[in-house]
């Protein structure tokens, strides 16, 4: 495995991860701060969540692109919009001439028909707008936030199955530009997302593998998010600290504070454990992204998120460069 030496140099990134794990605040993430080094984000939702639009404060989304952050002095701008199957494949059929075809599809039913008949249809449609996107260079940087990691690998291999099983005709002639974008380091990488636990560290170090041998995509820098920072002074009895000080305890709070540092302890003791085992069995770079104990997220929480990966990922890149 070859890490990517910059995050964002490719025109698509695909994020992919456990379900639970923040993906999509991840995705947020990177694009905020894709945005504050000067490229111009498009976000693509392929699930239709109610998060992403929530952290920015706008309306659900919608096929049309809408502006999450507007173009000013320290930032070229972040938009969103989402792509489904349904809607690609009428904008498919609109761009070329189609539009009665497409109408007839809508009132008949025959859509979702035709949008089931062929295994991987459904998701090659997705993914050839997103090639059509980064293809009209609009944008500088694509992001997808991408299903959660079982169906990710079945999303990314529909394009050689489905070369496979199609020898000719656009439909062959979609999935080879797409397999071609995949595969492609300069144009798309994935970014794996995970917390420092130990079930979501498994999937996340076999979805890599399976990723690079079934499908043939880069992988970017891991991000690692929800990851406790390190407190100074635990291991200092509570006492003495307070007689340092020169605080006064009142009664069983010494307890509880011994409690609550050996609980600190023995978490941080656990996720350190999960993160040089990440290490060593996925040799890439881990962007590690602060648990900001909060169960909202909005767009202080997002800021807070780009900036750390903005530091991360400038600290990568110098090293690459020496």
């Amino acid at each position: 495995m070859e890490p990517a030496q910059s995050l964002t140099s490719a025109g698509v990134l695909i994020v992919a991860g456990k379900g639970g794990v923040g993906k999509t605040t991840v995705t947020a993430a990177l694009a905020v701060a894709a945005s504050r080094a000067g490229l111009r984000v498009l976000i693509v939702d392929v699930e239709g969540r109610d998060s992403m639009p929530a952290a920015f404060g706008v309306d659900p989304l919608t096929y049309e692109e809408r502006a999450l952050v507007e173009a000013a002095a320290d930032h070229a701008g972040v938009h969103a919009r989402t792509v489904t199957p349904d809607d690609a494949l009428l904008d498919y059929l609109d761009e070329r001439g189609l539009q009665r075809l497409s109408k007839r599809l809508v009132s008949t039913g025959l859509l979702d028909v035709i949008s089931t008949a062929i295994p991987g249809i459904r998701d090659i449609l997705v993914l050839g707008k997103v090639k059509q996107i980064e293809r009209s260079g609009v944008f500088d940087l694509v992001i997808v936030d991408a299903p959660a990691a079982g169906h990710a690998i079945t999303f990314l291999q529909s394009a050689s199955g489905l070369l496979d099983a199609v020898s000719v005709g656009p439909i062959n002639a979609q999935a080879r530009e797409v397999q071609q974008l995949l595969t492609d380091a300069d144009r798309c990488r994935v970014v794996l997302v995970t917390i420092p636990e130990e079930t979501p560290v498994n999937e996340l170090v076999e979805t890599a593998y399976q990723l690079e041998d079934r499908v043939g995509v880069a992988l970017g820098p891991v991000v690692v998010n929800g990851v406790h920072p390190e407190l100074p002074g635990l291991l200092v009895d509570p006492e003495v600290a307070a007689t340092e000080a020169g605080v006064a305890l009142v009664a069983g709070e010494a307890e509880a504070l011994r409690e609550a540092a050996a609980f600190r302890l023995a978490r941080t003791a656990i996720q350190q454990e999960q993160l040089d085992r990440l290490a060593e069995e996925l040799p890439l770079p881990q962007l590690r992204l602060p648990d900001l104990f909060t169960s909202t997220l909005g767009r202080a929480e997002v800021d807070v998120l780009a900036s750390a990966l903005s530091e991360q990922l400038d600290r990568l890149d110098g090293r690459a460069a020496s």
